[in-house]
């Protein structure tokens, strides 16, 4: 069974203090809170697309108090600009009903709203749908995608300035990007969406998995910007901006970090497809995993920003620094197409027809 409601225990008591930001971050929510339910919001489970193997699945949600509408979907998941989804108050605390294969599991959100949990439940390979519901709040599905164990190919994909050019490392236009600009005017890196439809059609049954260091607000206009821009259904691996127990601000660095440790604990027989940028952490990274699980390594794909992304990110990492130490196959080209004809050469993708 899936983790249980939190109750008063001698572990919960030698658990470290909050950090000072957190208890004020906390505080802030229960007033809020307090304000959005008497104007009449109700908890609303927003449902993230999971992914599983055998005999288990991962359930991704967050629970935010929203207005109830005649729309079939939940408020936060309409389509509205970047800022308005960072307005909604979060429910800690509270216990979401997971229904899946016949079976319920109950399990409780963390401080920020968010269910990120491990369930054992056997679901059949390809995609399936599971409900969600808390107490009060109207039944959501949310879709789970489960590996077939002969599958031995995974992509994994980061979103910003990957797929998606959302100069993310500069931080006046990430600010406008995220909080003031309509998700229609972000702009699909080029060639990016067919390489990644090239790829699941030659690996029949790979999962894709996108990760970003995005606050979990976004994962709504993310998920509705990739399958606008045709690219492959995945899972989406965000993080919850903020404050945590012992530090001011999460570590998108350390949220990618444990990501991927995660999976090649999940999956100790997939070789992935790592693909990212160099205008943040994503060699670095890519290269620690490559060193410490060669194995679990296809290739590395590397979209080069542009001179002017490249200025903005603060330069270019390099190649040879990340790259050593490992037999990994790196990858370079500034766009899709540029990476497909170089995995094609290595023999991960099939030649287009003449």
């Amino acid at each position: 069974m899936a983790r249980q409601t939190r109750g008063a225990s001698p572990a919960a008591e030698l658990a470290p203090a909050l950090h000072r930001a957190a208890r004020i971050e906390d505080a802030l929510h229960r007033f809020r809170e307090g304000r959005a339910r008497k104007r009449g919001l109700i908890p609303t489970v927003i449902p993230y697309s999971g992914y599983g193997g055998q005999g288990w699945i991962r359930v991704l949600c967050r629970v935010l108090l929203a207005r109830q509408t005649k729309s079939d979907q939940p408020a936060p998941y309409r389509s509205i600009r970047g800022w308005r989804s960072f307005t909604s108050v979060p429910v800690n605390e509270v216990a979401v009903t997971i229904t899946a294969g016949g079976r319920e599991f109950q399990v409780t959100t963390d401080r920020g709203g968010v269910v990120d949990t491990r369930v054992d439940v056997d679901l059949p390979v390809g995609w399936n749908t599971i409900q969600l519901r808390t107490a009060g709040s109207a039944v959501v599905d949310a879709r789970i995608y489960v590996v077939d164990p002969a599958v031995r190919f995974g992509i994994l994909s980061d979103i910003d300035d990957t797929v998606m050019v959302t100069a993310l490392p500069r931080p006046l236009l990430a600010a406008w990007n995220t909080f003031v600009l309509d998700e229609h005017a972000r702009t699909p890196v080029p060639g990016m969406s067919v390489l990644y439809e090239r790829l699941v059609r030659a690996h029949p049954g790979a999962p894709v998995i996108y990760i970003s260091t995005g606050a979990w607000n976004v994962a709504p206009t993310l998920g509705r910007f990739l399958s606008r821009n045709l690219y492959p259904a995945g899972a989406l691996l965000l993080t919850d901006w903020g404050p945590t127990h012992d530090r001011l601000f999460r570590s998108g660095k350390l949220h990618k970090r444990e990501s991927l440790e995660r999976l090649a604990h999940e999956f100790p027989d997939m070789k992935w497809l790592l693909i990212g940028d160099d205008g943040q952490h994503d060699e670095e990274l890519y290269g620690e995993f490559a060193r410490n699980h060669e194995a679990n390594v296809a290739a590395v794909c590397i979209r080069q920003l542009s001179a002017g992304e490249a200025v903005f990110a603060g330069g270019r990492s390099s190649a040879d620094e990340h790259g050593s130490g490992t037999t990994a196959l790196w990858l370079y080209s500034p766009d899709g197409a540029g990476l497909s004809e170089q995995l094609t050469a290595a023999n991960l993708l099939p030649s287009y027809p003449d």
